[in-house]
């Protein structure tokens, strides 16, 4: 009987630290608060969309095509996250943000910098090559206050009409990935977002064959989900993965999941959430 006690207590001790040395990533494009989308319009969806959190204990996360009004929102569903991020067309609330929520309870801020997708990266609301419109990446810097280690984050949402803007927007993020992360030796490196394009496309090569990024999926033996992350709010339209979590191929990833759950018929947004988790080294 000892013996039987002293192994659940083992078990459990174990399970413990395990599940504390884990970090757990969202990426979702939470679709812009636009006033045709009818019953999927924000105002009926930013609870799910907030659920999302909860339901998969996600520590940080890289939501794309968020509105300020959307943000605020956003921030009184989350009091237990932290947001940062600018609008991209004039670096403080015009156009969609690209932030990145973290939990305040676990890390601290150390720092972050925001990127237009351009030849002139540090040039607000700029843009570049055949893309339609302003895209940015935004660079967050973390330290988990459970173990004093860096995280480096990126999040991102690439054009939707500029194949050559695709492709030069990982070259843009690769560069400035390697300055920030000189800057603040990370223990983990992770770029996510709505990239607009499929594996082994164009910007999709640029971005691993340029850096020791590798595609999060590829690390585990069993993934969750469809094999697409586009459902349009009506369906999950097959192979259209078009989300991504990057990580740096040191890190070991435990689990993948893209979320296909709808709440009464419908889904949270017209993408679905990848979630991630990631195995901490000393």
């Amino acid at each position: 009987m000892l013996k039987y006690i002293s192994m659940v207590l083992f078990l459990t001790l174990t399970s413990a630290v395990v599940y504390g040395d884990e970090l757990r990533v969202m990426t979702l494009n939470i679709r812009n608060d636009n006033p045709n989308d009818g019953l999927d319009n924000w105002k009926y969806r930013d609870h799910v969309v907030a659920s999302m959190f909860a339901k998969h204990k996600v520590d940080v996360a890289g939501l794309q095509e968020v509105k300020h009004g959307q943000l605020l929102r956003l921030n009184e569903l989350l009091p237990g996250y932290a947001a940062v991020g600018v609008g991209r067309d004039d670096g403080k609330t015009k156009g969609e943000y690209s932030p990145i929520y973290y939990r305040r309870d676990r890390f601290e801020l150390v720092g972050n910098k925001t990127v237009w997708l351009s030849e002139k990266p540090e040039q607000v609301g700029s843009k570049s090559w055949d893309a339609a419109l302003p895209r940015i990446a935004t660079f967050v810097w973390l330290r988990d206050k459970t173990n004093q280690q860096i995280h480096l984050l990126v999040n991102t949402h690439y054009d939707h009409r500029g194949s050559l803007a695709r492709k030069a927007s990982s070259a843009v993020i690769v560069q400035w990935l390697q300055r920030v992360r000189e800057k603040v030796k990370p223990a983990t490196v992770t770029v996510m977002g709505d990239f607009n394009c499929l594996e082994h496309s164009p910007p999709f090569q640029e971005l691993v064959s340029r850096s020791s990024l590798v595609d999060s999926r590829s690390r585990v033996e069993n993934y969750s989900g469809p094999d697409s992350t586009w459902c349009g709010f009506k369906k999950v339209v097959p192979g259209r993965r078009i989300d991504f979590v990057f990580v740096d191929k040191a890190m070991k990833v435990e689990s993948h999941v893209t979320d296909p759950t709808q709440v009464k018929g419908r889904f949270p947004s017209d993408h679905l959430p990848v979630i991630i988790g990631i195995l901490l080294q000393d």
